[in-house]
Order: structure tokens, then C-alpha cells, then sequence
């Protein structure tokens, strides 16, 4: 979409923040260049756009969760939130939730994003099914801050369990949007929203991965990504691992390790990570990808580590750190990858 930039802008900066807060460990101290004020106002500043934006417009008053954009919003702001010390919603970040919840509690009255009738088959059930597993997702997001889980999160998680395949060679996945748009909305992008779809439940807080009712899906999720994470790009095998640190059994160990093996042997020498290496991308005028680390790439690796490891392994880069070369990449100007 023509909005990708925005969404790869939002994702460098929200990963940064994430990652100085994820799983309760204490932040590294950040290069005095990374103003994390400046990075809320400017995420917010994107995400109030988005809203606005009449592509994004969507019936009954709501607007598009892209999985580009608004997702990783959804995610970074909170661990951002938290950063800061604020505890209150940006206003934008409000709105987008009050858009989820809607759509969640409308579901069967709200179109798909991309109906049929207007953009051809299959179009409806990959939207509903993207649609679902994002929902969830944001919610799950937002509710871990509470520790307990809405009423609206389990439904809108209850919504994505009823769509998951039963059969076939997506049995275990969901349908996924296609508009040939690397890396998310692609040909393999099955495997991406199964993985998200793990993370949402995974996120889910109340001890709800443990949930009788849903251990036969979690565990047809699990065969899925097993059968499927060996031959992925290394950009839907890291969001597996990202998974995997919130449900240990979704990867066996052997799984786990190759990922990071693989991770760590397309680390730069500068620490980072180039987008370029994460999969077989093309743009659409044939140019090259760009060969350089970039923040988008980086902050993806942030899960690559082994069990009993406190931090990311790193060849190099500010502090040794993943979390310095990602702070530092958001202040350099340029340091934003071209799709």
C-alpha cells in the first residue's frame, strides 16, 4: 500500500520502545540522540493520519487494522506508554481501539475490508481472517497492561479460533490477505498471521494459552507452524520465534535454535539486520533492495535469543546492543528502508 512507509516508520520506532521494556526486563540506556517524547508524538501524529486517511475508512465508522500500520502501533505505543510513564492513551491510540471494539461487537453486521462484490475472490475470507487474528491481537495488547482479560478481547479471540482452518494444508493457519504486497499481505503470508495469531494468545493475559477450550487449536497451530517455519522466509520464521518466548511449546527447541542460527548468520557487522536478508523480496520498478541495516530489519530480533539469555547477542553496534542500534537508527536521517 502506499502508506507502507508510515507503517515501517511506526513498527522502528515502537520496536525500539518494546524492547526496553519487553518481558520486565530493565531498559539499556539509549544513545542521547533517541528523544522517546519526540517518538510518541510522531507515532501518534502517524496513526491520527491513518485514521483519517479515506483509504483506510471503513463501514460503520471504523477504519482498517493494516497490518502494517495500525498493528504495529497497537503494539509499540503501550511499551512506549510505559517508557514514559504515562497512563493515559494517546487520543489517536483510543480511537483505534474504539474502532477494534466495534468492529469486534459488530462482527457480523460490518463488512469484510476487501469484500468480494468489489475486489474479487477470495478477497472476503481473507479479510475476516486477517481481520480476525489483528483484532484480537490489539486487544490481547492492550488488555496484558491490565492483567486481565475484556470481555471484547475474548470475544474478538473467540472470533479468531472459529476461523481457523480444519483441513487442508492450511489446517491449523487462516486465510490471509494476498495483494502480492512483501512481506505482509504475499503469497506466504499464511504463515506470518499464524504466527501473529500465536502471538495474540499467547499475549492474552488471565492465563488464558492454558485455557482448556482452546488447547486443540493452539496445539493444530503449533503442528502448522512446525510443518511450515523450516522453509519460511527468515522474516516469518523470526515472528515465530517472537511467538515462541510468549508459548514455549509452540517451537521445539531444534526449531528455535535454527532460527536463531539463521538470524544471527544474517547479523551485520555493524549489529544490525537489512530487510533485503529477510526474504526474497522484489520491488515493483526493479531496483535493488538496500544492502544496509535498517531499523524495520533490527527490530524484528529482538526474541532471538537462546533460553537464559537476558539479552540479545549482537556481532556489534552502540552499547553492544540490539536496542542501541535500533535507538540510533531512528535518529539518523535516511535509515528508513524503500519498499
Amino acid at each position: 500500500m502506499k502508506a507502507s512507509l508510515a507503517g515501517l516508520v511506526i513498527s522502528i520506532a515502537g520496536v525500539a520502545a518494546g524492547m526496553a521494556v519487553a518481558d520486565g526486563q530493565t531498559p539499556h540506556a539509549a544513545p542521547a540522540s533517541w528523544n522517546s517524547h519526540a517518538a510518541a508524538a510522531y507515532l501518534d501524529g502517524r496513526l491520527e493520519w491513518w485514521l483519517h486517511w479515506p483509504n483506510a475508512a471503513r463501514d460503520h465508522e471504523t477504519t482498517c487494522v493494516s497490518c502494517h500500520t495500525a498493528m504495529p502501533y497497537a503494539l509499540a505505543r503501550p511499551a512506549l506508554r510505559r517508557a514514559l510513564g504515562e497512563h493515559d492513551m494517546a487520543a489517536p491510540e483510543r480511537a483505534m481501539i474504539a474502532s477494534v471494539v466495534k468492529r469486534v461487537t459488530l462482527w457480523n453486521e460490518v463488512e469484510p475490508f476487501y469484500p468480494d462484490q468489489t475486489r474479487g475472490l477470495p478477497k472476503s475470507s481473507e479479510s475476516r481472517g486477517t481481520e480476525a487474528i489483528l483484532n484480537a491481537l490489539v486487544l490481547a495488547t492492550r488488555d496484558a497492561g491490565t492483567g486481565t482479560l475484556s470481555g471484547e478481547g475474548r470475544q474478538a479471540l473467540a472470533r479468531m479460533w472459529a476461523l481457523q482452518f480444519k483441513a487442508g494444508d492450511l489446517k491449523g493457519a487462516w486465510a490471509w490477505l494476498n495483494f502480492h504486497y512483501e512481506p505482509w499481505e504475499s503469497n506466504d503470508g499464511a504463515c506470518y498471521g499464524a504466527a501473529l495469531a500465536a502471538l495474540a494468545a499467547g499475549t492474552a493475559p488471565g492465563g488464558y494459552a492454558s485455557s482448556p477450550e482452546i488447547r486443540e487449536q493452539l496445539k493444530t497451530l503449533g503442528d502448522y507452524l512446525q510443518r511450515r517455519v523450516g522453509t519460511e522466509t527468515l522474516f516469518n520464521r523470526v515472528t515465530a520465534l517472537w511467538a515462541s518466548t510468549k508459548l514455549p511449546d509452540l517451537l521445539t527447541a531444534a526449531e528455535r535454535d535454527a532460527i536463531v542460527d539463521a538470524a544471527l548468520a544474517a547479523q551485520r557487522a555493524d549489529g544490525g539486520w537489512a530487510l533485503a536478508t529477510l526474504g526474497s523480496w522484489k520491488r515493483t520498478d526493479g531496483t535493488a533492495l538496500d544492502a544496509a541495516s535498517d531499523g524495520y530489519a533490527t527490530g524484528r530480533f529482538p526474541a532471538c535469543r537462546r533460553p537464559g539469555e537476558a539479552r540479545p547477542r549482537v556481532a556489534g553496534g552502540p552499547s553492544g546492543s540490539v536496542n542501541g542500534h535500533v535507538a540510533r537508527r531512528i535518529a539518523e536521517q535516511g535509515a528508513r528502508p524503500r519498499i
